[in-house]
């Protein structure tokens, strides 16, 4: 554990890093910081970092959050001597650690105390820089702190000081730029009472308060000064929040781009399972919405892995090799890696994929498909294949040579690619690779909190087994507790299989691939806030 990992910029023995997490959007997390998560021994983090960012984390890292929320200030401090206490003691171990705080370690966050505290006892430091919460959710929200004809300079505060007490409004008499106020939200009529005092601000100054910034869940009010305590209370604003005075918040409605995203603020749920998961919720989040992962479906080792490691030592003896999932894929690049053989063993067999992302999967092997048909399903692959010229003349020379098709898959799939590659005289091996299985039980109950409580407003269809996962994990009432979000489906298959279940189908993609089922979702709820502009034309 103690050795670093990885190249000479991998997290070091005995040094502690302080990291800057960012505003929430684990895309504004910098290179460096994610180069230091992947390597380190031991991560500390707080409450606030997007759990996305800890999904870079290595696998067996120690993880533990040591976030210290809440208003109390005596045991926010007596937690934070704990946290020093434990940065030191683990530097001094030999440990590499990453201490990841969120938006920038030595803006309002303590990081400059825990390198203090680092420096006194000779423990070797590193801070990684982060972005703020103030430029970030400023940013996000549509409104520039800066502006050549309006404000030439920024102010940023804290709303409490360290003993507790408010800040001194009267230092800012003089400030004619922006000023941001974090921490301030607990306090908000103090903040204002403060701000609009005598000889300060006006009271019908532009200002905006914002809360999650850079999130999915990000929301914004904007109005005068003197309004913002009662308009933020009802709409039910809270910390962690960013309070921007100015007249730069006048912009918001010309520069707001992100919650004009139309995926902003939707909850979507990704039943893929893990290791696809991840990639499907950043698009989603680069969307604007937010991703809820919860696999509907587990992937398990194939029935007969015999007959999956004599298919790889065979491979020289196939024509064709046909892959029909990204599952499929890496089950068996997994086989091919376990015998210590590479691409080379496909030798001149050619390879067809079902889909783009089938395809993506093999060229990250190093291995490009010949065939790709234009619609992705087992329809339309077989045409493909027995379209090709290669494969077409040697079926219809007379004698016909033997044709051999593999094809690794999921144990129960459609029959109709191989059934048709039969009836065209191919000689096909249908090879389980691998086997997909309802989660366990313990998922139903999160996934019935979850729809009851309404934090899912669509769910994504990624193909029929994970309908049916779906279907059979909520049992005799899926339909009618899938009836209140938006079903999602990647394409006709699934949609069919879907409307078989009970379900009805919202959105079906034209591109069945998880950015063309997004594309559609795009499409979807941008026609949605279209409807009300049309229709008062």
């Amino acid at each position: 554990m103690g050795a670093a990992r990885g190249g000479p910029g991998a997290a070091r023995p005995g040094v502690v890093y302080l990291v800057g997490a960012g505003p929430g959007d684990p895309g504004l997390f910098t290179l460096r910081g994610a180069e230091l998560l992947a390597t380190a021994d031991v991560v500390l983090h707080d409450e606030l970092v997007h759990p996305a960012l800890l999904d870079g984390v290595r696998e067996d890292a120690e993880v533990r959050s040591v976030g210290k929320r809440g208003g109390d200030r005596v045991l926010k401090d007596a937690k934070q001597a704990e946290i020093d206490a434990e940065l030191v003691a683990l530097g001094r171990a030999g440990r590499s650690v990453v201490r990841l705080k969120g938006g920038d370690p030595f803006l309002f966050g303590r990081g400059s105390e825990e390198a203090e505290a680092l420096a006194r006892a000779g423990v070797p430091f590193e801070v990684v820089p982060g972005v703020c919460s103030p430029l970030g959710a400023t940013a996000y929200a549509g409104i520039s702190l800066t502006h050549r004809n309006i404000a030439s300079s920024v102010m940023i505060v804290s709303g409490v000081t360290r003993a507790g007490r408010s800040f001194d409004w009267s230092e800012l008499a003089s400030v004619r730029g922006t000023i941001c106020v974090l921490m301030g939200m607990q306090a908000l009529d103090a903040v204002v009472a403060g701000l609009t005092g005598p000889g300060r601000r006006d009271p019908a100054t532009p200002a905006a308060a914002i809360q999650w910034g850079t999130r999915a869940d990000q929301r914004v009010v904007s109005c005068r000064l003197d309004e913002l305590p009662r308009r933020a209370s009802e709409a039910g604003l809270q910390s962690p929040a960013v309070i921007v005075v100015g007249a730069v918040t006048g912009l918001r409605d010309a520069l707001r781009w992100f919650d004009r995203k139309p995926l902003f603020g939707k909850r979507v749920l990704v039943t893929r399972p893990r290791h696809q998961a991840r990639s499907t919720s950043r698009l989603i989040r680069l969307r604007g919405g937010e991703a809820v992962e919860l696999a509907t479906i587990e992937i398990r080792p194939p029935p007969d892995p015999a007959r999956v490691t004599a298919a790889v030592r065979g491979l020289s003896g196939y024509d064709v090799v046909v892959f029909t999932s990204e599952n499929g894929v890496a089950c068996f690049f997994r086989e091919v890696e376990r015998l210590g053989l590479d691409a080379r063993a496909f030798g001149a067999a050619r390879l067809a994929a079902i889909g783009a992302g089938t395809a993506a999967a093999l060229a990250s092997r190093g291995v490009r498909p010949d065939i790709v048909p234009g619609e992705f399903r087992g329809e339309e692959l077989a045409q493909a294949l027995l379209s090709d010229p290669a494969l077409a003349e040697r079926l219809s020379a007379r004698p016909a040579p033997r044709v051999r098709v593999l094809i690794p898959r999921a144990l129960v799939a459609r029959e109709v690619l191989p059934e048709r590659l039969r009836a065209a005289g191919c000689e096909v091996d249908v090879v389980p690779v691998y086997e997909t299985r309802p989660a366990s039980a313990g998922r139903r109950e999160e996934l019935i909190r979850a729809l009851s409580a309404g934090a899912i407003d669509v769910v994504m269809l990624t193909s029929s087994s994970t309908v049916d996962s779906l279907c059979e994990l909520l049992g005799e009432g899926a339909a009618a507790q899938l009836d209140r979000v938006l079903l999602a489906s990647i394409g006709p298959i699934t949609t069919a299989t879907a409307e078989k279940r009970g379900l009805r189908i919202g959105v079906t993609a034209e591109v069945s691939t998880t950015a063309g089922l997004l594309d559609a979702l795009d499409r979807y709820f941008a026609g949605l806030q279209a409807a009300p502009a049309s229709a008062g034309r």
